[in-house]
C-alpha cells in the first residue's frame, strides 16, 4: 500500500507531504485546485516519461518520494531479477533536474524508467480515461474471466509446455533451414574434407617435414663438416682424442700426490669418455648420411601441400586445419543424419503440441465453466449502478493458434438496453458505462486475486444521486481487503471515504501553489456541505453532509 508520498517543487506544488493509510481513501477539492497534478506527481515515480514543464521552478530539480508497504506482495523475485535491495517499506523516488535529466532510484539504488514503471505497475492502478480502455483489450477481458476461473495453475502448466513447444518448434525449422541450405554445400564441403584428411594431418609434422627438408636439401654440406669434425677428433697426429689421451697419461701419475691432482684426474677422464662417445656418433652420421634427391622431392611436395591448404582454409598452422577437419566432418555428417534428426524433431514437436493442446482445454473448461457466473455479477452489479438492462454475450472459442494465454478467441459483447444488439463495448458503450463496467470488474476481481492500490480518478463522472451512492459503497467493499483512493467530486462518494483529503490552493506573494490536508470532524462536515450547496453553507446542506458521514 502506498504509506507516504513527497513532493516538491511539480507544477503548482511547492513541497507537500501526505502519509495514507490502509482502507478507501477519497480525495476532494474544487475543480482547478489541483488534484489532477497530485495525481500527475504520483504517475511521475511510477515511471511516466517527465519533461521540463513538470518544474515549478525551472532552477530548482523537481523530486517525488513515495513509500510503499509491499509486504504482502510477492516481489521478492522482481527484485532479485533487477539485483535491487529488498525492503517491506520500499521507496521510489523520482528525480527532475533543472537541464531537462530525469533520474529514478529504489531504495536509493538507481533504476531505469523501464524498470520503475514494471516495479510501479505492481503496487498502483491508476484507473483513468486511457486506463479504462483496457476494457475492451481481449487479453484484459481474459484476465478476468481467469480470475474468476481461479486459472492461474492451469495457466502456469500450459506456459511451461508453451515454452518447451516454442523452443522444439524453433530447432525443428532450425534443422529444416540447415538442410535446404546443407544441400547447396554438401559436395563442396565433402570435397574439402577429403582434401584435409589425404593430408593425414598430425600435431607437429609441419616442424618435422621442415627439418628433414632442411637436412635434405644441404646434405653435401652435411657430409664435408661431419668428415672435418670425424678428422679433427681422430688425425694419428694432431687428433683431439690423441692428444686428450696423452693428457690422461700424463695426469694419472699425478692422482696420488693429492686431492686437487685426482679431481683434475677425474675430470680430464670424462672429458675423454664424452668426446669418444661423440666422435662415435659423428661415425655413424657421417656414414648414415647420403643425398636422396627421391625423399627430397616428396618432403617438399608434403610441406607444399601443406602450405596450400593453410593458405586455402587462411590457417597459420597444421593445429587449425586438424580444427577446420573436424568441423567439416561435423557438418558433413550433420548433413548425411539430418534426414533422422528432423524426423525424431517432428515427432517431439508433435507430442509436444498435444500437451499444450490437452493444457489448453483445461483453461477453456475452466472458462466456459465460470462464464454465466460473470454475466450474472456484472449485470447484477450494474443494475445497481443505474444500468438494469446491461446485458453480456460471452463465449470462449478455440483458436487457430496457440497463444500466450490459452487458445482461444474471447467474444465479449455488451448490450446497454434491452432489445437492442450485442456490439464491441468500445463501439456500444458510452464513457460513463465503460467506467461503471470497469468499476464492476474491478470490484469482482479484488475478491478473487491480490490487487495492488487502486487508483480512481473520478470515475463517477456523469453519475449522481443514487448510483454514485453505490459507487461509493462499492469501493468501500473494495478497501476491506485493499488500498483504494478515490479522486472524486461527488459529495456521496467522498463521504464514504474512511479517510478523506482536501486539495487546494493558496495565493500569496510570491504566487499559486497547490496544497493537500487530511479532513477531521467538522473540515469533513463543511467539505461535504460546500460540496453539496457551495460556498455558502445552508443548514440543510450540513445536516445533508452530517448524514452521510452516519
Amino acid at each position: 500500500m502506498l504509506a507516504n508520498l513527497s513532493i516538491q517543487n511539480y507544477a503548482l506544488i511547492d513541497d507537500v507531504k501526505v502519509t495514507f493509510s490502509n482502507g478507501f481513501t477519497t480525495i476532494t477539492g474544487e475543480t482547478g485546485a489541483g488534484k489532477s497534478i497530485l495525481l500527475g506527481g504520483l504517475s511521475l515515480v511510477l515511471g511516466k516519461r517527465a519533461d521540463l514543464s513538470s518544474l515549478k521552478n525551472t532552477e530548482q530539480k523537481c523530486v517525488i518520494e513515495a513509500e510503499f508497504d509491499i509486504s504482502k506482495y510477492d516481489l521478492k523475485p522482481f527484485f532479485a531479477e533487477n539485483d535491487l535491495d529488498y525492503e517491506d517499506r520500499t521507496i521510489l523516488r523520482r528525480e527532475i533536474l533543472p537541464s531537462g535529466k530525469s533520474r529514478a532510484f529504489v531504495n536509493d539504488t538507481p533504476v531505469t524508467l523501464d524498470v520503475l514503471k514494471a516495479l510501479g505497475d505492481q503496487l498502483v492502478d491508476v484507473h483513468s480515461q486511457h486506463q479504462t480502455l483496457r476494457l475492451t483489450e481481449n487479453d484484459f477481458q481474459l484476465k478476468v474471466v481467469d480470475a474468476l476461473a481461479d486459472n492461474s495453475g492451469n495457466l502456469k502448466n500450459y506456459k511451461t509446455y508453451l515454452g518447451q513447444y516454442r523452443k522444439a518448434s524453433k530447432e525443428l525449422q532450425d534443422l529444416e533451414n540447415f538442410q535446404s541450405n546443407a544441400d547447396k554445400e554438401h559436395d563442396y564441403n565433402s570435397f574439402l574434407l577429403k582434401e584435409l584428411e589425404d593430408a593425414q594431418l598430425k600435431e607437429g609434422m609441419q616442424e618435422e617435414l621442415e627439418a628433414e627438408y632442411e637436412q635434405l636439401s644441404n646434405v653435401e654440406e652435411i657430409m664435408v663438416q661431419l668428415a672435418a669434425g670425424y678428422q679433427l677428433l681422430n688425425d694419428e697426429q694432431l687428433g683431439i682424442l690423441g692428444r686428450l689421451a696423452d693428457l690422461k697419461r700424463a695426469f694419472q701419475n699425478l692422482a696420488d700426490f693429492g686431492p686437487a691432482y685426482a679431481s683434475l684426474n677425474d675430470r680430464i677422464q670424462s672429458v675423454l669418455i664424452e668426446t669418444d662417445d661423440i666422435a662415435s656418433e659423428l661415425e655413424q652420421l657421417k656414414d648414415s648420411v647420403e643425398a636422396n634427391p627421391e625423399r627430397l622431392e616428396t618432403v617438399n611436395g608434403q610441406l607444399q601441400q601443406l602450405y596450400d591448404l593453410q593458405k586455402k582454409h587462411q590457417a597459420a598452422s597444421v593445429g587449425e586445419l586438424i580444427n577446420i577437419r573436424e568441423e567439416l566432418s561435423q557438418k558433413v555428417e550433420a548433413v548425411a543424419n539430418i534426414e533422422s534428426k528432423i524426423t525424431k524433431k517432428k515427432v517431439e514437436v508433435s507430442q509436444l503440441a498435444d500437451q499444450v493442446e490437452e493444457r489448453a482445454k483445461n483453461i477453456r473448461h475452466a472458462r466456459n465453466t465460470v462464464i454465466p457466473k460473470l454475466k450474472s455479477m456484472l449485470q447484477e452489479n450494474l443494475y445497481a449502478l443505474g444500468m438494469p438492462s446491461a446485458s453480456f454475450k460471452i463465449e470462449v472459442n478455440p483458436s487457430e493458434t496457440f497463444k500466450p494465454n490459452g487458445k482461444d478467441d474471447l467474444v465479449f459483447l455488451f448490450s446497454a438496453n434491452k432489445g437492442s444488439e450485442y456490439g464491441e463495448l468500445k463501439k456500444v458503450a458510452s464513457g460513463g458505462e465503460l467506467s461503471r463496467i470497469m468499476l464492476t470488474i474491478k470490484s469482482i476481481l479484488a475478491t478473487y486475486e491480490q490487487l495492488p492500490t487502486m487508483m480512481f480518478d473520478e470515475i463517477d463522472t456523469g453519475v449522481s444521486g443514487e448510483i454514485s451512492n453505490r459507487m461509493g459503497e462499492i469501493m468501500q467493499q473494495m478497501s476491506q481487503t485493499m488500498q483504494v483512493f478515490s479522486i472524486t467530486h461527488l459529495p456521496q462518494v467522498a463521504s464514504k471515504g474512511q479517510h478523506q483529503f482536501k486539495v487546494f490552493k493558496q495565493e500569496s506573494g510570491e504566487g499559486t501553489s497547490t496544497h493537500m490536508k487530511e479532513l477531521s470532524g467538522d473540515e469533513r462536515v463543511q467539505e461535504l456541505a460546500e460540496m453539496l450547496g457551495g460556498k455558502s453553507l445552508s443548514e440543510s446542506a450540513l445536516a445533508h453532509a452530517r448524514q452521510l458521514l452516519q
